[in-house]
């Protein structure tokens, strides 16, 4: 396991920006596919964005294709989240996960951050 940190979070009216950031605690990255989970308000969590070790695969779900751009840098042991052209429906605790191998896929991530809070007013 990889204990991860998570900031970023906030307040943002829609159609703006925000970048959310994830860095683990104690332990590289380097060998981890990463990834981004979401649960609003009295929903279930749900898949964002995914990344392989490498940064050289990504993953999105269709909700947030086109407007959330997932990255890594694996020297500063960090994932990012740039979110952009937010709305309403974006609103959630947002989550990093580390899945424990190193390409994407449907697999159920074996370490998670603490969240962060995303709000979006329209």
């Amino acid at each position: 396991q990889v204990q991860l940190v998570e900031s970023g979070g906030g307040l943002v009216q829609a159609g703006g920006s925000l970048r959310l950031s994830c860095t683990a605690s104690g332990r590289t990255l380097s060998w981890y596919a990463m990834g981004w989970f979401r649960q609003a308000p009295g929903k279930e969590r749900e898949f964002v964005a995914a990344c392989s070790a490498s940064g050289g695969t990504t993953s999105y779900a269709d909700s947030v294709k086109g407007r959330f751009t997932i990255s890594r840098d694996n020297p500063k042991n960090t994932v990012y989240l740039q979110m952009n052209s937010l709305k309403s429906e974006d609103t959630a605790v947002y989550y990093c996960a580390a899945y424990n191998t190193v390409l994407i896929g449907p697999y159920e991530p074996k370490s998670w951050g603490q969240g962060t809070q995303v709000t979006v007013s329209s």
